[in-house]
């Protein structure tokens, strides 16, 4: 199932999402630019790399600011095209509600807190792996958590397959969201235990979507005080 469109209507221009949209694309831009040695080497330097964070940590004379920086920039960072645009298509979809709803300073504030809850998490189950971690996948993980609880019944235009015929529908949230966060839990599970060989962080995905739907429910945010289709 791939969402195509949300239906709700934000009652405010969503800002900062299209401001974290245009810096997503604007390092990989600058990325892709450096060529691909010294654009892979960017990478690295920027990258969540845990056995490098937990081995800079005992560094002396090295700020604990600057060993746990990486929990920041790697947020910022994708591998390829693909990476990228499915990233950020999921932000465009489901952080303009969530940052209508919790206003435009406020919703940047936890965007970046659940990229580095999610980060934390994937540097707790992945501990001693030398395999860097990039993209905002975590931080919008917590934004899409937070659009489960926020929208559970909001409907999504929602691209289907059936054999080899494709069709669309409008599904709620609930459904979407919770298919997706299953697939990300059991992946996960299935990964304990494995040689990590790269591929898709799943306990960043995880952690930071209970991050985005269990901190939401304290978060302070906007009455909402109009109605919206499918709620």
């Amino acid at each position: 199932m791939i969402p195509l469109k949300g239906r709700i209507v934000s009652s405010t221009t969503p800002m900062v999402n299209v401001a974290l949209i245009l810096a997503n694309v604007v390092v990989f831009l600058y990325q892709f630019s450096l060529g691909p040695v010294q654009g892979e080497q960017f990478l690295l330097a920027n990258a969540l790399i845990p056995a490098r964070l937990v081995q800079t940590l005992g560094t002396p004379g090295v700020p604990v600011t600057a060993a746990l920086a990486p929990l920041f920039t790697c947020m910022f960072l994708h591998g390829g095209w693909l990476h990228l645009i499915g990233n950020m298509w999921f932000l465009k979809i489901f952080g303009a509600n969530v940052e209508d709803r919790l206003g435009h300073a406020s919703y940047l504030a936890f965007y970046l807190l659940c990229g580095l809850g999610a980060g934390m998490l994937q540097l707790m189950m992945s501990f001693n792996s030398p395999i860097p971690t990039v993209g905002a996948s975590g931080a919008i993980s917590g934004v899409l958590g937070a659009y489960l609880l926020l929208y559970p019944r909001g409907q999504i235009l929602t691209l289907v397959p059936l054999l080899f015929f494709f069709f669309t529908v409008d599904l709620p949230a609930v459904v979407i969201l919770g298919y997706w966060f299953v697939i990300q839990f059991v992946s996960g599970m299935e990964s304990l235990g494995m040689r990590a060989q790269g591929g898709t962080a799943w306990w960043a995905h995880v952690g930071g979507f209970v991050m985005g739907f269990l901190l939401v429910r304290v978060w302070p945010r906007r009455r909402q005080a109009y109605a919206y289709p499918g709620g």
